[in-house]
C-alpha cells in the first residue's frame, strides 16, 4: 500500500519540482530584462508583456515532460497529459499574440505621431494597428484548431468537413456576406492608405478625427465629442473627404456681403492686419476678393490659410469677428442695406427744365389725330 502511494506521488512531486524551478529560472530572466530596460525601452515592454505567458508555458511544459518521462502508468496519467497539453497550447498562442504585440509596438516607436508632418507616421501606425488585429485572430484560430486536433474524433470530424467544404463555404459566404465585405473592407483601407488614424475626414455631413479603424467598422471622433461609427465598408464604396489626406495645411474662406460703397482695398489691407496679429495664420494665403456684383450688394471671399483644420476653423471664426466689426465702426454705411428709389411719372429732363408735356394723344390708337378719328371710323362707321 506505501509503495502504491509512493509511486503516485513520486511523479507528482518531480512535477512540483520543475514547476518550482522553471518559475526561478523565468524570474531570474525577467529581473535581467528589466535591469536592461534601464536603458532598452523594447526590453522593459518585453519584460512586461510576456512575462505571465512564459511562466505558463514553461511550466507546464515542466510539468508535462516530468510526468511523461515517469515510469508510472497511473489511469490519471493520460487524462492529466492530455488536459496539460490543451493548456500547453493556449498558453503558448498567448506567448506567441504577445511577442509580435511587442514587435508590434517597437515598430510604431519609431514612428512619432506627435509632430506637425506626421502623415507617414499615420499611414504606418493604420497599417500595424490591423495587421496586430488580423495576427491576434489567426493566433487565436490556429490554437484553437490545434487544440481540436488532439482529439482523435475531432480529426474525424473534420475529415468530413473538408470532404463538403464546397457546399457550406458557399452557405457560409452567401450567410457572412456582410462580415466578410466589411473585413475586406478594412485591409483594404489599412493598405491602400485611403483613410488613416488620425485623418481628419467629413462623412454624413460630420467633421471628425478617425480614432480607430478594425476589420468591421470605423469609429470618427466628432468634433463635439461625440462617436460616429461607420462599417468599413463605407469608406470604400461611398464618398467622403479626407482633409489630411497629402497634408494638413487648409484652405478656408469667410463670405462678406456688403455695400457697394465700400473701398475693397481698404478692407483688403485690413484683413492682412489681422491675420498677421493672430498666430493661427501659417501666413501663406491671404486674398480678398469680389465674387459677386449683382442687386444691391456685393459679395466679398476672404480667402485665409492655416496648419491644420482645428485652427483653421479658429482663424475663420476670428477673421469674421474681426472684419465685421471693423466694418461696423470704420464703414458703417458700406453695410448690406435695400435700396428704393421714387420717380414721378413725369420724365425727368421734363422735371428738371419746369416743362410741361402733353402726351395724352400718344396714348391712344383712335383719337387725337387724324390717323386715330380714321381708324376709329373704319370700326365704328361715319361720324354724325
Amino acid at each position: 500500500m506505501r509503495d502504491t502511494v509512493f509511486d503516485t506521488l513520486m511523479p507528482l512531486g518531480i512535477a512540483l519540482g520543475a514547476a518550482l524551478l522553471a518559475l526561478l529560472a523565468v524570474h531570474i530572466v525577467h529581473r535581467v530584462l528589466l535591469r536592461a530596460g534601464r536603458r532598452s525601452a523594447l526590453a522593459t515592454e518585453l519584460a512586461e508583456r510576456a512575462h505571465r505567458p512564459t511562466q505558463w508555458v514553461v511550466v507546464l511544459c515542466a510539468v508535462y515532460f516530468s510526468v511523461r518521462s515517469s515510469a508510472d502508468e497511473a489511469s490519471w496519467r493520460h487524462a492529466f497529459l492530455h488536459a496539460d497539453q490543451l493548456i500547453i497550447i493556449g498558453a503558448a498562442a498567448w506567448l506567441v499574440a504577445a511577442l509580435l504585440v511587442v514587435a508590434e509596438d517597437a515598430a510604431l516607436a519609431r514612428f512619432r505621431t506627435d509632430v506637425p508632418d506626421n502623415r507617414n507616421a499615420r499611414r504606418v501606425h493604420t497599417q500595424v494597428v490591423m495587421i496586430r488585429r488580423v495576427t491576434v485572430a489567426v493566433v487565436a484560430v490556429l490554437a484553437v484548431a490545434v487544440m481540436l486536433m488532439t482529439f482523435p474524433q475531432a480529426r474525424i470530424v473534420g475529415t468530413s468537413v473538408l470532404a463538403s467544404a464546397g457546399f457550406a463555404g458557399v452557405i457560409a459566404g452567401l450567410a457572412a456576406q456582410s462580415v466578410l465585405r466589411n473585413m475586406f473592407a478594412g485591409l483594404q483601407l489599412a493598405f491602400s492608405d485611403a483613410v488613416r488614424l488620425g485623418d481628419v475626414v467629413i462623412v454624413e455631413q460630420e467633421w471628425g478625427r478617425v480614432q480607430e479603424i478594425t476589420l468591421s467598422y470605423v469609429v470618427v471622433h466628432v468634433w463635439d465629442d461625440r462617436r460616429l461609427i461607420l462599417p468599413t465598408s463605407y469608406f470604400t464604396e461611398k464618398p467622403f473627404e479626407n482633409w489630411t489626406r497629402s497634408e494638413s495645411a487648409l484652405l478656408g474662406a469667410v463670405m462678406f456681403d456688403v455695400d457697394w460703397w465700400l473701398p475693397v482695398p481698404e478692407m483688403r489691407e485690413e484683413l492682412r492686419r489681422a491675420l498677421e496679429s493672430t498666430d493661427l495664420w501659417d501666413g501663406r494665403v491671404s486674398v480678398l476678393q469680389v465674387v459677386e456684383a449683382t442687386g444691391s450688394a456685393m459679395q466679398l471671399r476672404a480667402l485665409v490659410s492655416a496648419e491644420d483644420a482645428p485652427k483653421l476653423w479658429d482663424l475663420r471664426c476670428f477673421v469674421r469677428e474681426h472684419l465685421v466689426t471693423w466694418l461696423r465702426d470704420t464703414h458703417p454705411a458700406a453695410l448690406p442695406r435695400v435700396r428704393a428709389e421714387m420717380t414721378s411719372a413725369m420724365p425727368l429732363h421734363a422735371t428738371l427744365t419746369g416743362q410741361t408735356l402733353t402726351t395724352d394723344g400718344d396714348s391712344r390708337v383712335f383719337s387725337h389725330s387724324v390717323d386715330g378719328r380714321a381708324r376709329a371710323e373704319a370700326f365704328t362707321g361715319p361720324e354724325s
